[in-house]
């Protein structure tokens, strides 16, 4: 049960509301945060002494792979990843293992002991919903939601093929209903569906097989969709040719196809109070912007193109990215992006899975390590960085590590400091192969992050990005009482003691959950019940009628019946629906 909590005297960063390092209270009531307790509501209130340290909202991952089938084939194919990393069972919480890709228990724990309360899983094919809300409904502690993967969906290959957007939209808001998912996910479009037959799309207007439409009427067709619908997301985006030299100028041409489109934002909630415009501004959200940013044409050339991309988004509004950085060391690579996949495979020889989800996509796995003294694996570490580094706005910029791909996400301290210390980042620079610098412009860039831009990366602008700055992201009155408290004082604050601030990021201080004291010191306390987001998108039932009829004409594809392809409410945790698109 949400409590009343008092935390006093810290250093805010409330980048939502513009509050930057003010020494402030912070009330929450009933798991909102509110304007002031009573005398009486504070006699018998929980109070945390945050003097000297610095206090923002829960952490908000807006992208990571943390649930679903193939998040558990990762588990399963790497039980080197878990007798190395174990958690003993405690009177409160379950046991659990694992390092890249973590137990589902063991994640909560882990995320919430850096100060994050809400996570969204980046990518759940249709058919693997009812297994990736299981997942997420096990997963203790965080608030949660997740993209449908449809750049390869049969129907809307269709429907977007012969240039019917009202069906494709109908589709798109029936499928939300059906798997509980939030938005929409885009994963080398046209390609994924060639790659079931051994092949991959190369350019934007290379038409796939059988369907005969290309990445850019993909990419175009569901960001029209998406925008008719008033999705709470932009266009989640995994350009074409992720992960090859010279896929920037893809990437960045991809971008190119949304600069004009506005944005609509059309949610039926209740907003917190926040002084800056709350609702999604971009047209387009570009996930891993790092592997998408290679230039070069081929490994033995390959240099970073981070550097024209973030031009190109500084000079324009609609987009919005996630940096997908590489902090060293042991990771999972897995993505709806199946070509990629056995690409690597050929140039590692690791144990290799694919798999190809009937009708809707496909997906790999593939154990990796990212080491300093491999030239590209120092590549990608700068290329990370600069893609924080080098967009001028930070409202444009989302810190991830597109996890576990570029690292597990319990890699954020690390990337958390190599932002705000260019001390941390010479360090490391002088033990990474020499490409790092010469073939990356991070080197001479000396910009360092503040607390209040951190704030943005990793609060403010996820939560506003996936529309969920309506209760996520900010401390302004009316939000969820989520808080984390970092042992860290900004008065005296040194970036060259880096050692210091990775010690503060690795466990909060305090991490409050909905009003609830949920971790101290990395320590979990509580364990309080989390919510299920998904979009409930509104469309004239004779659009979904007429798009249901060809819907259950195709379906005897499906190696499953109609009527066991929903997912069922009983499947989510908490589920907490928000209305779309609706008639008011």
């Amino acid at each position: 049960m949400a409590g009343t909590i008092a935390i006093k005297n810290g250093y805010v960063f409330d980048s939502l509301n513009e509050i930057n390092g003010e020494i402030m209270d912070i009330f929450i009531k009933d798991g909102k945060v509110v304007r002031e307790l009573s005398a009486a509501e504070l006699k018998n209130a929980k109070f945390i002494d945050a003097s000297g340290m610095t206090v923002m909202p829960g952490g908000v991952d807006s992208h990571s792979h943390v649930a679903g089938s193939k998040v558990n084939a990762g588990r399963s194919m790497r039980p080197e990843d878990h007798y190395k990393t174990t958690l003993q069972k405690t009177s409160l919480t379950h046991s659990g293992s694992g390092y890249t890709v973590p137990s589902v228990y063991k994640q909560g724990y882990d995320y919430a002991a850096m100060g994050y309360t809400t996570v969204f899983e980046a990518a759940i094919p249709p058919l693997e919903a009812r297994h990736t809300h299981e997942e997420m409904r096990s997963t203790p502690l965080l608030d949660m939601g997740g993209y449908l993967v449809l750049g390869n969906n049969f129907f809307l290959m269709r429907y977007l093929h012969d240039g019917d957007i009202e069906k494709a939209a109908a589709y798109v808001a029936w499928m939300m209903k059906t798997h509980k998912s939030y938005g929409i996910k885009c994963v080398n479009p046209a390609g994924v569906e060639n790659w079931g037959w051994g092949k991959d799309v190369h350019s934007l207007d290379e038409a796939n097989i059988h369907f005969e439409i290309t990445p850019r009427e993909t990419i175009k067709g569901l960001s029209e969709v998406n925008e008719l619908l008033g999705m709470p997301v932009p266009l989640h985006l995994h350009a074409n040719n992720l992960g090859h030299p010279g896929c920037y100028g893809i990437t960045k041409d991809s971008l190119k196809i949304l600069d004009g489109v506005k944005p609509r934002q059309d949610m039926d909630v209740e907003w917190a109070e926040t002084k800056i415009d709350p609702s999604r501004n971009r047209s387009v959200y570009l996930a891993h912007m790092m592997f998408n940013s290679f230039a070069g044409t081929s490994w033995r050339d390959c240099e970073s193109g981070v550097k024209d991309i973030a031009e190109y988004i500084n000079n324009k509004d609609h987009v919005v990215i996630d940096s997908g950085c590489t902090p060293f060391g042991e990771a999972t690579v897995m993505t709806g992006d199946g070509p990629a996949i056995q690409d690597m495979y050929k140039l590692t020889g690791n144990k290799w899975s694919n798999t190809d989800v009937e009708m809707e996509g496909g997906s790999g796995v593939i154990p990796f390590t990212y080491f300093k003294a491999n030239p590209v694996h120092s590549l990608q570490w700068a290329m990370g960085l600069e893609c924080l580094l080098l967009i001028n706005d930070p409202w444009k910029t989302i810190m991830t590590t597109d996890s576990p791909n570029g690292g597990p996400f319990t890699k954020y301290p690390e990337v958390m400091t190599w932002i705000m210390s260019e001390a941390f980042r010479k360090q490391t620079f002088s033990e990474c192969h020499k490409w790092a610098n010469d073939r990356s412009e991070l080197g001479g860039i000396n910009r360092e992050l503040s607390l209040y831009d951190l704030a943005i990366l990793t609060r403010a602008n996820p939560a506003k990005t996936i529309g969920m700055a309506h209760r996520k992201g900010s401390l302004g009155l009316g939000a969820d009482g989520d808080v984390t408290v970092y042992n860290i004082n900004p008065q005296q604050l040194d970036t060259n003691n880096y050692e210091a601030l990775l010690q503060a990021f690795r466990k909060a201080e305090y991490t409050v959950k909905g009003g609830e004291i949920v971790s101290v010191k990395g320590d979990i306390v509580s364990v309080p019940e989390k919510r299920t987001y998904y979009s409930e998108v509104h469309v004239e039932d004779e659009q979904e009628k007429e798009m249901l009829a060809d819907v259950k004409e195709w379906f005897r594809y499906y190696t499953l019946g109609f009527a066991n392809y929903p997912t069922p409410e009983k499947y989510l945790q908490n589920p907490t629906p928000i209305k779309i698109n609706v008639v008011r």
